[in-house]
């Protein structure tokens, strides 16, 4: 038994039962065997199911995200156990793919009409919503019968679109497995073409009231949370140890891991981006003068309000009056089983008007029934009356901000009806914004009545901090910016947009909207908003390039996993047909005619089976396949191929014209041979000669700051490469007053189209017209047409140019380096076949070239080998020069290969064209030709 008792300690799952143990103490079970707690515990503990592995993997790709959770599970007991996974998810998200390994079968998700019955042994379900602060989430379970001793794997994949809300955009991942887990990671990867902004990941929390949210989350990452982000790419990595784990939460339930971030935008007509069809418009001006507000605060005062729901409703009501603006006006309604108003008209905000609406608010006290539609009509009516009786040209925003934590009791109760009221009173000019207080609300009521008049809904916990929850609520419509929003775009140009018509836009939201191009081969889409803003209409216009492209995507364990002739998924698309379906779903909710949902409902279908979307008219089918079908790789379920990370992920980056293979390359090893001919170190030049056999080395003192021009062929290929010197101080007792690095290397790409690459030992950015930038510290393969940019990470930088030119840059990086030390590049060509003959540079000039030795003994194909110590000299013959040369060894290849070569001093003086300073360039992508003074510049 103490052997038993030092393992389950040395387990942190234990600890919750060990107290137990401790006791000793003897229980009866069903047949009348007496057994010490203890081993009942230790046998329950030893038998239950365990999970081995839980992993959420997240791209967000222009704040469209594709997330992946994979769980491993084993049986330890001796006899067949029923295992589960289950995974919060956002309620908004579409689930695209289930796979579920058991045993040595496998069940593979198939999206159907709902007509179709799931038969399978494996049950699944998606319930249990839960409505955090607006945010819902549903609970996805899979259960399966899991034999003794065998293991079992769920892969379930999810869409969604971010929604920015008070300035930000928030991804949640919830991190709730139910048990500590051996290997657990989240995984958030995002990638955004206008920049990323603010980056920030929170701390878990296991409710999503955060407050008003008008200050930063001060608790900052979880422990082990690694951050890695430049412009345009961040990956965000929470891989907590199974002791870190215990301490956040014994149970397994973590909390929510959130990531929030927003972009850069530019003003004006907003962000659009086009591929292969489709489109998508991001518009969230700021900047602007907020539009007046006319609002009315209708306020439950019913008998359930009693206690810290009113108080806090109270509390919440006396900031947010404060936060009216003095251009808005304002009402307080307050209802039970009678309508009790403040004013019988709207009044203008001054300090004295809020301070009396504080003191009616302060003196509601609650008593009887809840009259919701009486309550709204008369706010309604409030508003319609200001409205009519003031300047039309006095453009403003009305809404209603309606509460309550309960369901219609008094008046008109019927659900249908109240809708129609409401709606019939509104009549479209009016914005009802509800917020449900506690369990007992009628949210679905709450959800319509807002939905049909173009508000927002929200709920409030009572047992979290509803203060917090309701001004956080409305801090997002606090500020309207314009109203009677319309987008318009060439009706022979674009077909199947999504809505173009919005009531109002508040500052910190985001109008988004996605079609189709009718023309693919159009170069300019035209693109025009109206909107009212405070007096006068607003009107932006502009024609938006379109540059045609066929750009890849590869998404970790995306929807449709790919097999032999597949396409890979276009986020774009995915993104109009997951916008196109929430708004079928919505007009479906709202419509009333029989005919006209039984449309709506086969077109939300059928577009959801197409683009294997589980929406309510579809069903999962669970499909028993063969393994062999369904190998563990295909769909991430093996613990190298669900680690799918920026390797992958950076190629689907779709704005950047970047166009990846038919698949992911290996990056190259840098420990591998590529080529002698090269441009290291302090910097050390090496010249191969494969045909004389013959290896040439020289080195070039330029100075910190100088660019030394390495390869130019630009008139030719349309290949030029320079490489910028930074400086460091020489070691001790050394002979030299600095040492010299190549800090960037830059590659001019000028065929068949331009593009520029800049290395330095941090980062890599390609620009092809759309700016795609490569952390160096993860591995990537990128590429458009002729051109392909591999990195290993923290190693090296592979530039393959048509498939006949191909540069190596090492990245030499120190953990702790000495002052003389800097993190620098090496450069080495590999591969130069597709380099013309009037190639030049300081390392080009003698691709083409021929060397001999002469003045000595032995053959000059077999240079002579010195003694130890011994110095040997000999003339070297290139290009018709003869170059005094000594013979030395030289590291190459990260310090790892050694060669030998002849050694010309004097920085190569005789052996390269000219002097060194000739190949001095004016900027690190200058592509003019130099090669000595008074030798032409420019071709």
């Amino acid at each position: 038994m103490f052997p038993l008792l030092g393992l389950c300690f040395a387990l942190p799952l234990c600890a919750g039962l060990l107290e137990e143990a401790r006791s000793w103490e003897d229980t009866s079970d069903q047949v009348g065997l007496r057994i010490p707690r203890q081993v009942r515990l230790l046998q329950r503990l030893k038998t239950k199911p365990l999970m081995t592995e839980f992993s959420v993997k997240s791209t967000i790709i222009s704040r469209y995200a594709f997330t992946t959770v994979a769980c491993r599970m084993l049986n330890r007991g001796s006899e067949d156990q029923e295992v589960t996974f289950q995974m919060q998810i956002p309620a908004a998200a579409f689930i695209t793919n289930f796979t579920a390994l058991i045993g040595d079968k496998v069940y593979q998700g198939e999206i159907t009409e709902r007509e179709k019955r799931n038969g399978d042994k494996v049950k699944e379900k998606r319930n249990k919503t839960i409505e955090d602060n607006g945010e819902k989430t549903e609970t996805f379970r899979a259960s399966a019968v899991l034999p003794s001793k065998d293991k079992a794997a769920f892969l379930l994949s999810y869409e969604e679109l971010l929604q920015r809300r008070l300035g930000k955009y928030e991804h949640v991942v919830s991190v709730r497995p139910q048990q500590l887990v051996g290997r657990l990671t989240v995984e958030v990867t995002v990638l955004e073409r206008p920049g990323i902004a603010e980056l920030e990941v929170l701390g878990l929390q296991n409710s999503r009231q955060r407050g008003s949210g008008r200050g930063p989350d001060d608790s900052g990452p979880p422990p082990s949370t690694v951050i890695n982000q430049n412009e345009t790419f961040a990956k965000v990595v929470f891989k907590p140890s199974v002791v870190q784990q215990a301490k956040i939460a014994q149970n397994g339930i973590l909390g929510d891991f959130i990531v929030r971030y927003d972009v850069n935008r530019e003003q004006s007509i907003g962000d659009i981006q086009v591929l292969d069809g489709y489109f998508v418009h991001y518009f969230a001006p700021k900047d602007l003068p907020p539009l007046p507000k006319n609002v009315v605060f209708v306020l439950d005062s019913s008998a359930s309000m009693v206690g810290t729901k009113l108080r806090q409703t109270k509390d919440a009501l006396f900031t947010i009056l404060h936060d009216l603006r003095p251009q808005d006006h304002f009402n307080i309604v307050g209802f039970s089983n009678r309508i009790k108003v403040w004013k019988d008209h709207l009044v203008s905000v001054t300090p004295n008007s809020i301070r009396d609406g504080k003191v009616y608010i302060h003196h509601m006290s609650p008593s009887g029934g809840t009259d919701i539609n009486g309550a709204l009509q008369r706010g309604i009516q409030l508003l319609n009356d200001y409205v009519a009786h003031n300047d039309i040209e006095d453009r403003s925003v009305s809404l209603v901000v309606f509460l309550t934590d309960g369901k219609p009791t008094v008046g008109e109760t019927h659900t249908l009806k109240i809708l129609n009221n409401t709606r019939e009173a509104a009549r479209g000019r009016v914005c009802i914004f509800t917020v449900g207080i506690g369990a007992d609300v009628d949210f679905k009521l709450l959800e319509k009545l807002s939905l049909e008049n173009c508000g927002l809904t929200r709920r409030v916990h009572e047992d979290h901090d509803a203060r917090a929850q309701l001004i956080g609520f409305y801090d997002e419509i606090r500020t309207p910016l314009l109203s009677d929003i319309r987008v318009d775009y060439p009706p022979s140009l674009v077909e199947h947009a999504t809505r173009t018509l919005f009531p109002n836009y508040f500052n910190g939201s985001e109008i988004v909207i996605a079609g189709k191009l009718v023309d693919r081969a159009m170069d300019r889409l035209h693109v025009e908003v109206t909107a009212s803003n405070s007096k006068k209409f607003v009107v932006l216009k502009k024609d938006v390039p379109v540059e045609p492209r066929k750009v890849g995507i590869d998404v970790p364990q995306s929807p449709r996993p790919r097999g032999r002739g597949q396409e890979e998924p276009n986020h774009l698309e995915r993104l109009w047909s997951y916008l196109t379906l929430k708004e079928l779903l919505s007009a479906w909710l709202q419509s009333i005619e029989e005919p006209e949902r039984e449309r709506l409902r086969q077109e939300a279908q059928a577009l959801a089976v197409n683009h294997h979307f589980l929406i309510p008219f579809t069903s999962m089918t669970l499909k028993s396949a063969p393994r062999t079908e369904a190998p563990e790789a295909a769909y991430g379920m093996s613990s190298t191929s669900m680690a799918t990370g920026p390797e992958t992920v950076m190629q689907s980056l779709r704005g950047t014209h970047l166009q990846p293979g038919p698949a992911v390359k290996k990056p190259y090893n840098p420990r591998i041979k590529i080529s002698k001919t090269s441009a290291d170190g302090d910097p050390h030049f090496v010249v191969d000669f494969p045909l004389s056999n013959l290896t040439v080395c020289f080195n070039i003192d330029g100075g910190p700051g100088h660019i030394l021009r390495l390869v130019s062929d630009h008139a030719d290929s349309g290949v030029t490469v320079n490489g910028e010197l930074t400086g460091a101080p020489a070691p001790p007792n050394g002979h030299k007053k600095q040492r010299t690095y190549f800090r960037t290397i830059t590659i001019l790409v000028n065929k068949p189209e331009r593009s520029y690459l800049e290395i330095t030992p941090s980062r890599v950015i390609v620009d092809g017209g759309d700016r795609l930038v490569l952390p160096c510290n993860q591995s990537a393969v990128v590429g458009r047409r002729g051109l392909e940019v591999s990195v290993s990470a923290n190693a090296s930088v592979t530039v393959s140019i048509q498939g006949t030119v191909t540069f190596v840059v090492l990245l030499h990086l120190y953990k702790k380096p000495a002052p003389y030390q800097r993190n620098h590049l090496g450069f080495y060509i590999a591969n130069g076949q597709g380099l013309s003959s009037n190639c030049h540079g300081l390392l080009g000039q003698f691709l083409n070239q021929e060397a001999r030795l002469i003045g000595l003994s032995k053959s000059p194909a077999h240079p002579p080998v010195p003694e130890a110590g011994e110095r040997s000299e000999a003339v070297l013959e290139v290009k018709g020069r003869q170059v005094p040369v000594v013979w030395k060894q030289r590291r190459i290849y990260n310090g790892e290969e050694q060669v030998d070569c002849w050694f010309a001093r004097n920085n190569a003086a005789g052996l390269i064209d000219g002097e060194y300073k000739g190949y001095l360039a004016a900027h690190p992508f200058d592509s003019e030709t130099a090669f000595g003074p008074g030798l032409s510049r420019g071709l």
